[in-house]
């Protein structure tokens, strides 16, 4: 009830009346009043007003499962939400719950991590009431050779988030960083659960650098906060991860249509912070450098060398101007 309270009072242009929510929710006013009492104890500063009602005035940076659900505007996606103020690593909840049939969509959210996981077995800075670390699972109806590009699907969601509610510049380096001002905020590692052509499940984690206002010294020059690059400026975490999910449910669905990227094109390429850039593609094998085009419908980054076109589809990509590359 907790969350329906508060997004009832969100929504509201005024106040309203203690029997407005009894009547909404067929409870009595004591539990009404003892609902309002848990809220503002946990942060939320609440004005009732005899004869008026209550009415929301200010919300605490939290990410609880009520203040994430009051936020959320998704049709299935993130319906369940299971919030941790400490975990090993969200991924790994995600998959466990996964394997106890939680609904796709589920979505697991941490204050912090103690074993955050990165792309090829690195470790995520996962400290606590600084960053967003979440984990969404779901459960595609699609070939499993496809499931790579739902990577690029978040990175897109992720972004669009970071800009709609920060209005920072949030762009793409592929296929998984979000940056802003050339440099990381935001990391996703999708991990896969498969049968030889049947997905049991994906779990699809970010981990978003918020209120850090340092990094030690060996990747000061390449990590960054959303606060640090805004100036010092505080962001609501739950805002952005409702936002995120709300971006996501969108794209994906737009996705699903295909089982590609061929409508997202246009738009992921946009923000595609590689294009037109010179790049050094460092394959095991042979790296090579050339310029980035942006992206097929199937995710591969497009780069054009001297001698051909080349598509990229996995491996580490280093940009002119990026991370220090020169």
């Amino acid at each position: 009830m907790k969350e329906e309270i508060l997004r009832l009072l969100r929504s509201a242009d005024g106040y309203i009346s203690g029997q407005e929510l009894c009547n909404r929710f067929g409870v009595s006013r004591t539990a009404v009043w003892k609902a309002i009492n848990q809220l503002k104890e946990a942060g939320y500063e609440i004005e009732a007003q005899q004869n008026k009602g209550y009415r929301l005035m200010a919300a605490p940076d939290l990410m609880t499962e009520a203040e994430i659900k009051s936020l959320m505007h998704t049709d299935w996606v993130a319906k369940e939400v299971l919030y941790f103020d400490t975990i090993d690593s969200t991924n790994t909840k995600a998959q466990e719950l996964a394997e106890k049939g939680y609904p796709s969509g589920t979505l697991v959210v941490a204050d912090k991590q103690e074993s955050g996981k990165g792309r090829r077995g690195r470790s995520w800075v996962s400290p606590s009431g600084t960053g967003i670390f979440m984990t969404l699972m779901i459960k595609p109806d699609i070939n499993p050779n496809n499931a790579s590009m739902l990577t690029l699907v978040a990175a897109l969601a992720v972004a669009k988030a970071i800009t709609s509610v920060t209005g920072e510049e949030a762009m793409i380096k592929w296929p998984n960083d979000i940056v802003v001002n050339g440099k990381k905020v935001c990391g996703i590692l999708t991990e896969m659960n498969a049968q030889f052509d049947y997905i049991n499940h994906i779990v699809v984690g970010i981990g978003i650098n918020v209120h850090n206002e340092s990094f030690p010294e060996e990747i000061s020059q390449m990590a960054s906060s959303l606060m640090i690059e805004a100036g010092g400026k505080r962001f609501h975490r739950a805002q952005i991860i409702a936002e995120t999910m709300s971006y996501f449910e969108q794209y994906y669905d737009t996705f699903l249509k295909t089982q590609d990227l061929s409508a997202l094109v246009r738009e992921y390429d946009k923000l595609l912070v590689n294009r037109n850039k010179s790049v050094r593609v460092l394959d095991p094998k042979e790296p090579f450098d050339g310029k980035a085009m942006g992206i097929t419908p199937k995710g591969e980054l497009i780069v054009d060398t001297w001698e051909s076109r080349k598509l990229v589809s996995s491996g580490e990509v280093s940009v002119r101007g990026i991370y220090g590359y020169v």
